[in-house]
């Protein structure tokens, strides 16, 4: 299955363009109410622009241009950057399962670097086996029909290709917990190939999966519980571009974090994770052994 190619799609130039009219916002000392009110919109919708959640036309972008006094140099760019936040990615086509917010993590995750993450439940989904991926979707969502089901497993599939492309795959640094080895879902036969597939992967070289052991001593992910750090290509100067981003997936609703310190303290937390984890590829063959 190859993944398409150049369909980042409409994520990260939304954010792009949010960011850069939040700092226009801010150096014109402009409140989003004031903003909201002379631009005869809601509040919402400033802030829905402002933390990439909404495409935008060329002329609302010249619209807000113009009240924060923004140089003329500035706007034909930010007015072109809106025109690309029209533009569709590969999983538009799934948006009919893709859980509510969960797009725009997607979009993230296309145009990331590296993928950073702690699991303490779950194989993660960028390494779930289909047969794994389908009994979860299943056992966690009973009320989808099963084409719905299958629909999400292909979605979670192609969205693999990033780790397994030969071209410049995503670079993942994992940790899961060992209890995640040992959970049986989908059965043992479906476990056992779960396993067997983490095994695999363990050896690729874009792949660093190490694992917690039970008895470990206190670590920040007990308090973190699960998280992913998403972080972004760098331009020639070395400048990232995009910051990066923490994402919580909780059960209501999902958190995106982009604030400097918050990310800091996230990857403090992933460090205190590693240093009380070992490489995983032991613990997976004795989680495997147990099932014959």
């Amino acid at each position: 299955m190859a993944l398409p190619q150049g369909t980042t799609g409409s994520t990260m130039p939304r954010r792009q363009l949010g960011r850069q009219l939040r700092e226009l916002r801010t150096r014109a000392r402009m409140t989003t109410r004031l903003a909201a009110r002379q631009l005869e919109w809601s509040e919402a919708k400033i802030w829905r622009i402002e933390t990439g959640q909404t495409s935008l036309r060329s002329l609302d972008v010249e619209a807000m241009c113009k009240i924060y006094g923004a140089p003329e140099a500035v706007v034909a760019p930010l007015a072109a950057l809106a025109k690309e936040t029209k533009s569709r990615g590969w999983w538009t086509g799934y948006s009919d399962v893709i859980p509510e917010g969960f797009e725009v993590y997607i979009g993230l995750e296309e145009a990331a670097r590296t993928v950073t993450t702690y699991e303490n439940e779950l194989v993660p989904g960028l390494l779930q086996t289909e047969d794994y991926a389908r009994a979860l979707i299943t056992a966690a969502c009973p009320e989808l029909s099963a084409a719905e089901v299958d629909r999400r497993v292909r979605l979670r599939l192609t969205r693999q290709q990033l780790i397994l492309r030969d071209e410049a795959p995503v670079q993942l640094d994992v940790v899961i917990a060992e209890s995640v080895l040992w959970r049986r879902i989908g059965g043992p036969e479906v476990a056992a190939a779960q396993l067997d597939h983490l095994r695999r992967m363990c050896d690729r070289p874009n792949i660093r999966m190490q694992a917690v052991q039970s008895e470990s001593e206190y670590h920040d992910g007990m308090a973190t519980g699960h998280f992913v750090v998403l972080e972004f290509p760098e331009f020639s100067a070395g400048e990232q571009s995009e910051p990066p981003v923490v994402y919580i997936e909780a059960f209501t609703s999902s958190v995106y974090l982009d604030k400097a310190p918050e990310v800091d303290r996230y990857r403090s937390a992933f460090a205190s994770i590693k240093a009380v984890s070992v490489d995983a590829r032991a613990l997976i063959e004795d989680a495997r052994a147990s099932l014959g």
